[in-house]
């Protein structure tokens, strides 16, 4: 017969299980909030109202975790913006963000232990922004302390060709709509990963240093923040790669020769630029970028559709360019005319960054 204290001890012990078991039930999922330390961002990214601002091309969010799944609470501006999920170092989804802020999944049911997941940004800025407020956790699972920033850092400077415009469009449309173009698999993430480096994408499709198919050119550009803001500045002590690559002009070559392109008009009048005023404003960009980033190795490269081809003038107004600055560490570097129509497909990309690789491998020091 059991005594009173014994009785006591028994149902103190009930007690503790049923609400353990309570407690258990109702264990509440680890949110890590935009501005969670344990969040490493890469890219241009904005802090504002509880989200991060997302616009680039390129631009990522990585985390470790322990637990078997993610998701993320986040809102495109008008629902074009197409992102990249990569667990362990494997992609294994694409999202595509409603512009309505909701949660979206980005892996469930992995193994048990610790994983790393990434978030990037494929798409341009001109399909609009993202607001990303927060991941969350599986239930059980643990945020880990964030991945370790790359010791070696690049940044690329480019067009549609650096954005991976119409890179997965297999019907030869050349359609550079949002589901067909993928910045994850251009040559400039492509070298990016070769070399284990931190990737910044500061490239627009359409855009040159001289003239662009829009109001907007790269010395214009390369400074923002927030693109489409002319007034967001972007601090640039915030990101200091070793190695730039610049790849631009291949939008010039094509509008100098269209006095009818309203570009044309409002950036030459009636005449197209000469030489030399080409080589010039060529210079003076990568005066401003040797400016902001004094100490990095620059590579002036060009390629690989017909601005390339042969008999074109453009390399040697990059080859003069180049001399004129009479720096060590700036270099020229093109790469070959692909001789096929379009943009460059995943196969070409490919082999441009194989390209870049080799002259980077031979060329560069870390």
């Amino acid at each position: 017969m059991l005594t009173y204290k014994m009785r006591k001890l028994y149902f103190l012990i009930l007690f503790i299980a049923f609400t353990g078991s309570i407690n258990s039930c109702n264990a509440q999922s680890v949110i890590l909030r935009s501005t969670d330390q344990r969040i490493r961002y890469t890219g241009r990214i904005n802090q504002s109202d509880g989200a991060a601002e997302l616009y680039w091309t390129g631009t990522s969010l990585k985390i470790n975790f322990n637990g078997t799944g993610v998701s993320a609470l986040m809102q495109d501006e008008r629902g074009e913006n197409y992102y990249t999920i990569i667990v362990d170092d494997k992609v294994i989804n694409t999202i595509h963000p409603d512009n309505t802020k909701q949660a979206y999944t980005l892996a469930e049911n992995l193994p048990a232990g610790k994983h790393t997941l990434e978030l990037f940004k494929r798409t341009e800025w001109d399909k609009g922004k993202t607001l990303f407020y927060q991941f969350t956790l599986a239930k059980d699972a643990a945020a880990l302390p964030p991945p370790e920033a790359k010791k070696r850092k690049i940044e690329f400077f480019g067009n549609s060709i650096t954005c991976g415009y119409a890179d997965e469009d297999t019907t030869g449309q050349d359609r550079g709509g949002a589901p067909y173009e993928n910045g994850y698999l251009s040559y400039a993430a492509l070298t990016a990963r070769h070399f284990d480096a931190q990737y910044v994408c500061t490239s627009k499709s359409g855009i040159g240093i001289t003239v662009s198919w829009f109001p907007l050119i790269m010395p214009e550009m390369y400074n923002r923040l927030d693109p489409t803001d002319p007034t967001s500045i972007w601090d640039f002590k915030k990101y200091t790669p070793d190695v730039v690559v610049i790849n631009l002009f291949q939008n010039d070559s094509w509008i100098v020769n269209q006095p009818n392109n309203p570009q044309f008009k409002e950036r030459f009048g009636n005449k197209a630029p000469e030489p030399d005023q080409i080589i010039k404003a060529y210079k003076e960009f990568v005066k401003s970028i040797r400016k902001v980033y004094p100490k990095a190795q620059i590579v002036c490269a060009l390629g690989s559709m017909d601005a390339t081809k042969a008999g074109s003038p453009w390399p040697g107004y990059i080859e003069k360019a180049v001399a004129a600055l009479n720096d060590k560490e700036i270099y020229t570097h093109l790469i070959p005319y692909k001789n096929t129509p379009g943009h460059p497909s995943l196969k070409e990309q490919q082999a441009m960054a194989d390209d870049l690789i080799s002259f980077l491998e031979k060329t560069v020091k870390w």
